[in-house]
């Protein structure tokens, strides 16, 4: 054995290597150099050297080992050329050391690169991903690129590809400058992949680590703001997806590489959503908004895609709003702020689209108000967002209300009647009005505001009916309705029901006044913690939603 293994290599610090110094130098002029400078030093026989920085690491020191031990002789593939030909870069196997040596026999396997089929390129590429430095620095990553988009460009219409088709002038000039690697004329019909599909190749090269998408987007010159395609948008957005779930599921490949290594093309996806934003939906753009927003998405990009969906916001569905917040929150409640600050400010606006607005902000603030980690000041800023006509109806509001004052018991007396400030109390219903008022987890004063205006709605209208209706003494007031002034026997049978309702409903709220001033003393002095139990007049769902 000590005569067969007198080298010990140990390579990148991660193994070590027992060899026969005279095989390998056979063939590797620097190791040649390494093994005498490294016994110079340390005088020692028999010691370990140190390899650092080696091209694959062990795995390719392996090759390389059995390369040297097999007499110059290794069976070559797309999968292991790009390998064997930067470890025999580093070592220098040229011919120089050795006839027909590792460094020659790798390039001659790539000369043949124009004859690859698409699969054995976009296998090559994927090779070089663990010595990606290597790999470009040396050129090889550029000229598979160029291969690839000279099948892409063979088996493509590229004027559909990498322009829009409301640019002709620019699809003809990518379509000329994909040609400048183009095999038509060599490339034999295998190469040719099975597909129809106009992104075929995207689909392919979802396998590739970013850095190396990134330069094939560049150079099909559609980087960044030159992107018009919509096939390419669209390639894009599902590779970033792909991205997303292999994070999310600890995949090993998404431990390689950063979120902020797919920034590039996170922007690049967005412009081409933006050039081609009449191809996207409402729900569209949200979802194009989730895949994004976690690779580090350009302030510029990011606010041009907020414009685009705020200013289609009545389409949004209450699913749409609920997307993930990337802080404590369990829901992005800024995003909504931000997304309404535009919709409220657009050209566009239209009382209908306010209302419908309203009514998905209402049930927006039902489901974000569990949160644990939401503030008070969020839900307020998100019921203040839109004016006072954009509802009907503040029943929705004051429920949302009363969920979170239920689901954070602790909250301040302040806090709470300030929260209740942006409800219209002329604007809830008679309903709604008595449950706040027997609402413990409301602040008294503000329910006894609420039943003040509530009463004062009543007695104004509660003698109040149509002119054409009335037949005896009356006097007209102020807003054009006429208070009845004569015998009730007189009124006729749907006025006398109307009068009696009104009455029931103005004696409802007498009640409702009385029991809260009687309770008034006991609840500002009473405990917070306690103030739970009651049964509102509505249902509520016992979990909010998450996207």
């Amino acid at each position: 054995m000590p005569q067969l293994c007198d080298l010990a290599i140990n390579v990148n610090g991660q193994q070590t290597f027992f060899i026969n110094q005279k095989i390998l130098s056979a063939y590797s002029e620097k190791l040649k150099k390494i093994v005498r400078r490294e016994k110079r030093k340390s005088q020692i026989k028999n010691s370990i050297i140190e390899i650092d920085d080696f091209p694959g690491g062990p795995d390719g020191f392996e090759l390389v080992s059995r390369f040297c031990y097999n007499h110059g002789e290794i069976k070559i593939t797309v999968s292991n050329v790009a390998l064997l030909h930067f470890c025999a870069v580093f070592l220098g196997m040229t011919e120089n050391v050795s006839t027909s040596n590792l460094l020659k026999q790798t390039e001659t396997f790539l000369d043949g690169m124009i004859y690859w089929s698409w699969q054995d390129t976009v296998s090559c590429l994927k090779s070089c991903e663990l010595f990606l430095t290597n790999a470009d620095s040396s050129g090889l990553v550029e000229k598979l690129i160029f291969s690839l988009l000279g099948k892409i460009s063979y088996n493509t219409d590229i004027a559909t590809l990498a322009a829009s088709s409301s640019s002709s002038s620019s699809s003809s000039e990518t379509a000329s400058r994909f040609r400048f690697s183009s095999p038509s004329k060599t490339t034999p019909e295998s190469t040719k992949p099975g597909s129809s599909s106009k992104q075929w190749w995207f689909d392919d090269l979802i396998i590739l680590p970013p850095m190396i998408i990134e330069k094939v987007i560049k150079n099909m010159g559609a980087y960044g703001t030159d992107n018009d395609s919509l096939i390419l948008t669209k390639s894009l957005l599902h590779f970033l997806k792909m991205a997303v779930l292999q994070c999310k599921s600890g995949a090993k490949r998404a431990a390689l590489y950063s979120r902020s290594a797919y920034a590039g093309l996170a922007d690049t996806a967005v412009h081409g959503v933006i050039s081609m934003s009449c191809s996207f939906s409402c729900r569209g753009l949200f979802s194009v908004l989730r895949i994004v927003s976690g690779f580090g998405l350009s302030k510029d990009c990011r606010a041009k895609l907020e414009m685009l969906i705020g200013g289609m916001l009545d389409q949004a569905t209450l699913d749409d709003l609920l997307v993930s917040g990337h802080d404590r929150g369990v829901f992005d409640v800024n995003l909504v702020l931000r997304l309404m600050r535009i919709f409220v400010h657009s050209d566009l606006l239209s009382s209908q689209k306010l209302k419908k607005v309203g009514t998905l902000i209402d049930k927006y603030l039902c489901e974000i108000s569990p949160d644990q980690n939401l503030k008070a000041s969020k839900v307020l800023g998100v019921a203040e967002s839109l004016p006072d006509s954009a509802r009907d109806s503040f029943d929705g509001v004051y429920k949302a209300i009363d969920i979170y004052l239920e689901s954070h018991p602790t909250l301040p007396f302040a806090e709470r009647s300030r929260l209740c400030r942006c409800l219209n109390y002329e604007k809830m219903s008679l309903e709604a009005c008595k449950d706040l008022a027997k609402n413990p987890r409301i602040p008294p004063d503000v329910a006894v505001e609420a039943l003040k205006l509530q009463h004062s709605k009543i007695s104004k209208g509660e003698y109040s009916v149509r002119v054409k209706d009335l037949k005896g003494p009356s006097m007209i007031n102020s807003s054009g309705m006429v208070l009845y002034n004569g015998d009730v026997e007189s009124l006729s049978p749907e006025n006398q029901d109307t009068r009696m309702n009104m009455q029931w409903r103005v004696m409802e709220l007498e009640k409702a006044c009385r029991e809260m001033r009687r309770r008034m003393p006991k609840l500002v002095g009473h405990d917070v913690n306690v103030m739970r139990g009651t049964t509102p007049y509505y249902s509520r769902s016992p979990l909010p939603k998450l996207c």
